[in-house]
């Protein structure tokens, strides 16, 4: 017997289905996603840190250098990179010394919000102490001009030989991160050396010389104690 087809009518109760949300094309990974490992270590109701959200492109990346009180005095190396700030610990800070060799290392990547953070993170919270904006402006690839800067960026991290230009407001010229094989793989250390240019300064001492804040002006004692800034942040 010939089997009828049957029409629904408006208002049926049975739910209708709706098509999946396709994601857009030409987007980058979401950033929260890489955020995830520095949201959980933090309370974001005991800090002033900043949570971070998906922010648009810039036309330049990002690059910047915190000096950190916490636990042990240390300078945080970080630069823009698909919508986070790679970021690496250096205990000793950088040199202009192209013969000097600084520990680098890999830390949990940040937010780009974190770039304008100059504060004291409370004790008892990760990384508690006071952070200064010791150096900040852009940077790009330091290779061959020849090249798509922004790929020769992503391969050179990936390989372990990351070439960069800063163009700080204190630190300048070519630099590059080559990543080592010791210490936790989860952790990965990296070396931190100046290339010989017009910017190197051998036998100089670039962490003694600067000892305020770039944004503000302050000294550390003075950001810890909640002092008002000499200058305007002029972010």
């Amino acid at each position: 017997m010939k089997k009828i087809a049957r029409t629904r009518k408006p208002g049926s109760a049975r739910a209708t289905q709706t098509a999946p949300k396709t994601k857009r094309a030409g987007t980058a990974p979401a950033s929260g996603t890489r955020l995830a490992e520095y949201r959980q270590k933090r309370d974001f109701t005991r800090t002033a840190e900043p949570r971070g959200g998906r922010r648009k492109a810039a036309s330049k990346l990002a690059y910047v250098i915190q000096k950190h009180a916490a636990s042990h005095l240390h300078f945080d190396l970080r630069l823009e990179l698909d919508g986070v700030m790679k970021s690496w610990a250096v205990p000793k800070g950088p040199s202009l010394d192209p013969a000097v060799k600084r520990l680098a290392m890999e830390v949990e990547d940040h937010p780009i919000e974190y770039n304008k953070f100059e504060g004291t993170i409370p004790q008892g919270e990760y990384g508690g102490g006071t952070v200064m904006l010791w150096d900040r402006g852009t940077y790009t690839y330091g290779g061959s001009d020849d090249v798509d800067p922004l790929a020769a960026l992503r391969q050179g991290y990936a390989k372990g030989d990351f070439k960069i230009e800063l163009r700080g407001k204190r630190l300048h010229g070519s630099w590059v991160l080559v990543r080592t094989r010791r210490g936790d793989p989860r952790r990965a250390q990296w070396l931190l050396i100046k290339h010989r240019d017009e910017a190197a300064e051998p036998g100089s001492d670039v962490v003694e010389e600067y000892q305020t804040s770039v944004a503000t002006g302050r000294t550390m004692d003075e950001i810890a104690a909640g002092r008002k800034p000499r200058r305007k942040r002029g972010v």
